[in-house]
Protein backbone atom coordinates (compact mmCIF):
# COMPACT_ATOMS: atom_id res chain seq x y z
CA UNK A 1 0.00 0.00 0.00
CA UNK A 2 1.38 3.43 -1.25
CA UNK A 3 0.35 6.32 0.88
CA UNK A 4 0.67 9.81 -0.59
CA UNK A 5 0.42 13.51 0.38
CA UNK A 6 -0.23 16.48 -1.00
CA UNK A 7 1.76 19.35 -0.85
CA UNK A 8 -0.60 20.78 1.92
CA UNK A 9 -0.68 17.51 3.98
CA UNK A 10 3.20 17.69 3.66
CA UNK A 11 3.83 21.35 4.51
CA UNK A 12 1.44 20.64 7.85
CA UNK A 13 3.41 17.48 8.64
CA UNK A 14 6.66 19.57 8.17
CA UNK A 15 5.26 21.89 10.85
CA UNK A 16 4.00 19.56 13.27
CA UNK A 17 7.51 18.12 13.24
CA UNK A 18 9.29 21.32 13.34
CA UNK A 19 6.74 22.35 16.52
CA UNK A 20 7.82 18.97 18.26
CA UNK A 21 11.18 19.68 17.56
CA UNK A 22 10.90 22.90 18.74
CA UNK A 23 8.58 21.92 21.94
CA UNK A 24 11.98 19.22 22.84
CA UNK A 25 14.08 21.69 22.89
CA UNK A 26 12.66 24.39 24.55
CA UNK A 27 12.25 21.84 26.96
CA UNK A 28 15.92 20.76 27.10
CA UNK A 29 16.93 24.96 27.60
CA UNK A 30 17.46 26.08 31.08
CA UNK A 31 18.16 28.79 33.18
CA UNK A 32 21.84 30.01 33.13
CA UNK A 33 24.42 29.24 35.75
CA UNK A 34 25.70 32.63 36.05
CA UNK A 35 22.76 34.31 37.41
CA UNK A 36 24.02 36.45 40.24
CA UNK A 37 23.76 39.58 38.01
CA UNK A 38 23.53 42.07 40.55
CA UNK A 39 19.87 42.39 40.57
CA UNK A 40 18.17 41.90 43.76
CA UNK A 41 14.72 43.33 43.36
CA UNK A 42 12.21 40.52 44.48
CA UNK A 43 14.91 38.17 44.82
CA UNK A 44 13.84 36.26 47.76
CA UNK A 45 16.12 33.93 50.02
CA UNK A 46 15.20 31.07 47.36
CA UNK A 47 18.13 28.28 48.59
CA UNK A 48 19.15 25.96 45.52
CA UNK A 49 17.87 22.41 45.78
CA UNK A 50 15.78 22.61 48.43
CA UNK A 51 12.44 21.85 45.85
CA UNK A 52 12.17 18.22 45.42
CA UNK A 53 10.65 18.76 42.19
CA UNK A 54 13.62 19.90 39.71
CA UNK A 55 11.19 21.21 36.85
CA UNK A 56 9.68 24.08 39.32
CA UNK A 57 13.25 24.89 40.63
CA UNK A 58 14.96 25.63 37.45
CA UNK A 59 15.25 28.84 36.86
CA UNK A 60 13.16 29.77 40.17
CA UNK A 61 15.88 31.15 42.07
CA UNK A 62 16.54 33.61 38.87
CA UNK A 63 14.52 36.43 37.96
CA UNK A 64 15.31 38.36 34.61
CA UNK A 65 12.64 40.55 34.80
CA UNK A 66 9.23 40.70 36.40
CA UNK A 67 6.49 42.57 34.40
CA UNK A 68 3.31 44.01 35.77
CA UNK A 69 -0.31 43.36 32.98
CA UNK A 70 -3.66 44.32 33.34
CA UNK A 71 -5.79 42.65 35.68
CA UNK A 72 -3.11 41.26 37.99
CA UNK A 73 -1.31 39.45 35.79
CA UNK A 74 2.65 39.44 36.07
CA UNK A 75 5.19 38.15 33.60
CA UNK A 76 8.36 36.51 35.27
CA UNK A 77 11.18 35.77 33.05
CA UNK A 78 13.19 32.96 33.63
CA UNK A 79 15.53 32.86 31.13
CA UNK A 80 16.66 34.17 27.48
CA UNK A 81 19.23 31.70 26.27
CA UNK A 82 20.89 31.65 22.97
CA UNK A 83 21.13 28.54 20.48
CA UNK A 84 23.55 27.13 18.25
CA UNK A 85 20.71 27.72 15.56
CA UNK A 86 20.36 31.27 16.17
CA UNK A 87 17.67 31.75 18.01
CA UNK A 88 16.77 32.91 21.31
CA UNK A 89 14.58 31.59 23.73
CA UNK A 90 12.72 33.25 26.49
CA UNK A 91 11.14 31.31 29.09
CA UNK A 92 9.12 32.13 31.82
CA UNK A 93 5.62 32.00 33.80
CA UNK A 94 2.44 34.13 33.86
CA UNK A 95 0.70 34.36 36.94
CA UNK A 96 -2.83 36.07 37.98
CA UNK A 97 -1.55 37.62 41.35
CA UNK A 98 -5.15 39.11 41.45
CA UNK A 99 -8.67 37.97 43.24
CA UNK A 100 -10.32 37.32 40.13
CA UNK A 101 -10.08 34.77 37.34
CA UNK A 102 -8.08 36.30 34.76
CA UNK A 103 -7.43 35.76 30.54
CA UNK A 104 -4.60 36.63 28.83
CA UNK A 105 -5.16 39.78 26.86
CA UNK A 106 -5.58 39.41 22.97
CA UNK A 107 -3.57 42.44 22.56
CA UNK A 108 -0.99 40.19 23.99
CA UNK A 109 -1.34 38.54 20.18
CA UNK A 110 0.10 41.43 18.37
CA UNK A 111 -1.60 42.84 15.80
CA UNK A 112 -0.46 40.60 13.02
CA UNK A 113 -3.10 38.98 10.87
CA UNK A 114 -1.31 35.90 9.89
CA UNK A 115 -0.45 35.51 13.71
CA UNK A 116 -3.97 36.35 15.03
CA UNK A 117 -5.66 34.30 13.02
CA UNK A 118 -4.01 31.23 14.54
CA UNK A 119 -5.51 31.96 18.46
CA UNK A 120 -4.45 33.45 21.40
CA UNK A 121 -0.70 33.15 21.71
CA UNK A 122 2.12 35.86 22.73
CA UNK A 123 3.09 37.00 19.19
CA UNK A 124 3.16 40.49 19.83
CA UNK A 125 6.61 40.17 21.90
CA UNK A 126 9.50 41.51 20.87
CA UNK A 127 13.18 42.28 21.78
CA UNK A 128 14.42 44.99 21.29
CA UNK A 129 18.18 45.79 20.79
CA UNK A 130 18.89 49.68 21.65
CA UNK A 131 22.99 48.81 20.65
CA UNK A 132 22.11 47.73 16.80
CA UNK A 133 18.88 49.72 16.95
CA UNK A 134 16.86 46.50 16.14
CA UNK A 135 13.22 45.03 17.37
CA UNK A 136 13.52 41.42 17.19
CA UNK A 137 9.73 39.71 16.56
CA UNK A 138 8.89 36.24 17.53
CA UNK A 139 9.24 33.79 14.77
CA UNK A 140 6.65 31.56 13.38
CA UNK A 141 6.51 28.27 11.92
CA UNK A 142 5.67 27.62 7.44
CA UNK A 143 2.16 27.70 8.22
CA UNK A 144 2.15 31.15 10.22
CA UNK A 145 1.70 30.02 13.39
CA UNK A 146 4.13 31.98 16.28
CA UNK A 147 6.76 30.26 18.28
CA UNK A 148 5.23 30.72 21.48
CA UNK A 149 3.03 29.50 24.33
CA UNK A 150 -0.57 29.15 22.65
CA UNK A 151 -4.06 28.76 23.80
CA UNK A 152 -3.70 29.63 27.17
CA UNK A 153 -6.12 28.77 29.66
CA UNK A 154 -8.43 31.41 31.94
CA UNK A 155 -5.84 31.48 34.92
CA UNK A 156 -8.13 31.16 38.20
CA UNK A 157 -6.67 33.22 41.26
CA UNK A 158 -3.41 33.11 42.09
CA UNK A 159 -2.51 29.96 39.39
CA UNK A 160 0.34 30.13 36.94
CA UNK A 161 1.41 28.40 33.69
CA UNK A 162 4.93 28.37 32.00
CA UNK A 163 5.21 29.93 28.49
CA UNK A 164 7.60 30.71 26.12
CA UNK A 165 8.84 32.76 23.23
CA UNK A 166 10.97 32.19 20.14
CA UNK A 167 12.58 34.94 18.70
CA UNK A 168 15.71 35.31 16.35
CA UNK A 169 18.85 35.87 17.59
CA UNK A 170 20.38 39.37 18.16
CA UNK A 171 24.43 39.61 17.13
CA UNK A 172 26.45 37.72 19.91
CA UNK A 173 27.90 41.19 21.55
CA UNK A 174 24.57 42.18 22.29
CA UNK A 175 23.11 40.73 25.83
CA UNK A 176 21.61 42.85 26.74
CA UNK A 177 17.48 43.59 25.22
CA UNK A 178 14.20 44.94 26.11
CA UNK A 179 11.58 42.89 26.33
CA UNK A 180 8.23 43.85 24.76
CA UNK A 181 4.89 42.54 25.36
CA UNK A 182 2.07 44.53 24.78
CA UNK A 183 -0.66 45.08 28.05
CA UNK A 184 2.59 44.27 30.31
CA UNK A 185 5.61 46.75 31.11
CA UNK A 186 8.82 46.69 29.54
CA UNK A 187 11.77 45.19 31.25
CA UNK A 188 15.53 44.53 30.62
CA UNK A 189 16.90 41.29 30.12
CA UNK A 190 20.15 39.50 29.62
CA UNK A 191 20.58 36.80 27.13
CA UNK A 192 22.98 34.19 28.17
CA UNK A 193 25.24 31.97 25.75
Amino acid sequence: MTVRFTTRARTGLVALVVAAGLAFGVAGCGGGDDGEDGKPKDSSSASKGNDPNPNTQEGADETLAELRGEGGLTLKITSAARDAGGFVTVNGEIKNDSSEPARIPVQASGNETEIIAHGRSLGGATLVDSASKKRYYVLRDTEGRPLTTTNMPRLKAGESIPVFMQFPAPPTDSSEVTFQLPTFASGTIQISG
